[in-house]
């Protein structure tokens, strides 16, 4: 058992130190959070005691900093000018328990037990505090609550709203909490994926059309942006709308009318119009893929979410809320994530962001034979080290080049699938290969 204590006040620290010292734990004693970090980086400790008032950076500053660096370890936050309300907001802020000093030892015993027993193995409480909710965003990392505090101020605004964001960040949720928050959340909340309508039905999709406006139209149907009228449309990947359609969308935007396929008038809408991608629409611009008046019209007010990686502090409540999920969805089996599997969490890049952390969650839980997730369901998933077994992070398991190409093959074709939400004709185009090789490939492999 390693024990860390960090405390501006030596006497404190070193009287504290020689209690836990005679429990049979191997205990250092920092004054500050600079040499609190480098001994973490050193040898990760069990526990670790952290003074809430110190000079420069607090016990609450430190606190995301030391789950950073030490993510098995249960951290406890103390003052001797302990209250209720500073209790209360340790715990919010992440911290495992809050001590009002001086610490009795009786109390030290309990904490040294609690760490180095069951709960050592990092059980992942399956909830997120409700402190931590933002409707059905999670977080309180710093990014996070950026995000948070912009759609707060968004909502009540019929103001158009573009999302930037990666893959799998959560976009979606973010344009569905702006409706939740608004005025039309008793209206409509259409998306629209502009990615994964092939491009010859995407101008049908989007605006309409009447009976007899082209072969197959049996009857009228009503658009999507039409479907969206009084509530909020939503459209994800804007960045691949055909410069054709840009126009027309352009038109509908200002002017508040669409005008569906074969119709002999226009008709008018009422829309809230959320937009969201991971391109570079400025670059877009620039290279004549994107028209600059629509970017001008869409980017009115920007919202930026974070990629995982940015807010590893929020991994801990993600994992917990996923957990919550799928124990809702397939009955509850799995308590928590042990200490070695977070940790190969804690390590990971997450290029795929929360989709992938749901995907590998929704695996090692399938995979996992007790009701703990382990590290050996996660290694197989991200890796020994961290690191994704995907394309991204492809390691060959044989020197043969035929039988690697193929696996390889298997795992780009995965990818560009999932990147394109199924649609196997904007894969092909990602992949770089034809729309029929791609069938092929698929059915040779056994992918749906």
């Amino acid at each position: 058992m390693r024990v860390l204590i960090i405390d501006d006040d030596p006497d404190v620290a070193d009287s504290l130190g020689r209690l836990v010292g005679q429990m049979q734990a191997d205990v250092s004693v920092v004054h500050d959070a600079t040499a609190a970090l480098r001994d973490i980086s050193d040898s990760l400790p069990d526990l670790i005691l952290c003074d809430v008032r110190m000079p420069r950076q607090g016990g609450f500053d430190l606190l995301p900093k030391l789950r950073r660096a030490a993510p098995r370890a249960r951290v406890v936050l103390m003052s001797a000018y302990g209250s209720l309300d500073t209790a209360q907001r340790a715990i919010d802020a992440g911290a495992d328990d809050f001590l009002t000093k001086p610490i009795g030892r009786e109390r030290l015993e309990e904490l040294l037990q609690g760490a180095a027993g069951p709960q050592h193995a990092d059980v992942l409480a399956a909830f997120a505090p409700e402190r931590a909710r933002f409707g059905d965003l999670v977080g309180q990392s710093p990014p996070m609550r950026t995000v948070f505090g912009l759609i707060e101020k968004i909502a009540p605004f019929p103001t158009t709203v573009l999302i930037l964001g990666e893959s799998g960040s959560g976009k979606e949720l973010v344009a569905r909490e702006i409706h939740r928050r608004s005025d039309r959340a008793d209206g409509p909340f259409v998306p629209v994926n502009c990615a994964a309508i092939p491009d010859t039905l995407i101008e049908a999709e989007l605006f309409g059309y009447r009976k007899g406006a082209f072969t197959g139209a049996d009857q009228d149907r009503s658009g999507l942006i039409e479907q969206a009228s009084g509530g909020t449309l939503f459209l994800d990947e804007i960045g691949d709308l055909p410069l054709p359609l840009q126009v027309k969308l352009l038109r509908v935007i200002q002017e508040g009318q669409v005008q569906p396929l074969g119709a002999p008038r226009p008709v008018d809408v009422d829309v809230r119009w959320v937009t969201a991608t991971l391109q570079d629409l400025e670059a877009a611009v620039e290279q004549g893929t994107f028209r600059q008046d629509l970017y001008f019209r869409l980017n009115v007010f920007t919202i930026r979410l974070p990629p995982l990686r940015e807010r590893r502090d929020d991994l801990r409540l993600l994992a917990g809320h996923l957990l919550a999920a799928l124990n809702e969805r397939y009955g509850p089996r799995i308590r928590g994530i042990e200490a070695a599997a977070f940790d190969l969490l804690a390590r990971h890049d997450w290029p795929g962001n929360v989709r992938e952390l749901e995907n590998v969650l929704e695996r090692a839980s399938i995979l996992s034979d007790r009701d703990m997730i382990t590290a050996e369901a996660i290694q197989g998933l991200v890796g020994a080290s961290g690191k994704a077994v995907s394309a991204a992070g492809y390691a060959p398991a044989t020197l043969s080049i035929k039988a690697e190409t193929r696996r390889l093959e298997q795992l780009l074709i995965r990818k560009a699938l999932e990147e394109t939400g199924g649609n196997r004709t904007h894969a092909a185009r990602l992949l770089e290969i034809s729309h029929r090789a791609l069938l092929y490939k698929m059915k040779e492999y056994g992918i749906s």
